[in-house]
């Protein structure tokens, strides 16, 4: 059994729970499957915004995918959540990687391997 498969059979005993939510869109994102993935983030942070490595894990994504615009949006929204929860360490993150994002919707190099460098964490 895959790792994704006994997540997916551990969510099937706790469907809400957090960390198993956003583990299934970290295995999805490993696997190549995007879109599952992003859907995953979003579900997960417009239900449970406080849990905010989901806006980052999606910027990252975003940007990987050179969706700038709406990796602008996703990040600065973060830094909101992270800002009302007095997370000043996520929110420098997010706020770095967005100030990474080049203008006019092109992608820097500094953006890209800030992405590239999250996912070797």
């Amino acid at each position: 059994m895959s790792r994704r498969e006994q997540i997916e059979a551990m969510l099937a005993d706790d469907p809400q729970d957090t960390f198993l939510r956003y583990s299934l869109a970290m295995e999805y994102r490993s696997e190549g499957r995007h879109e599952e993935s992003l859907a995953k983030l979003a579900e997960l942070y417009r239900e449970t915004p406080s849990y905010v490595p989901a806006f980052f894990m999606a910027g990252q994504q975003l940007v990987q995918l050179k969706q700038i615009d709406q990796a602008r949006a996703v990040l600065r929204e973060g830094i909101d959540e992270a800002r009302r929860q007095n997370d000043q360490h996520a929110a420098a993150e997010m706020s770095e990687l967005l100030s990474a994002i080049g203008r006019f919707g092109e992608i820097t190099a500094d953006a890209e391997a800030a992405a590239d460098e999250e996912d070797d964490l």
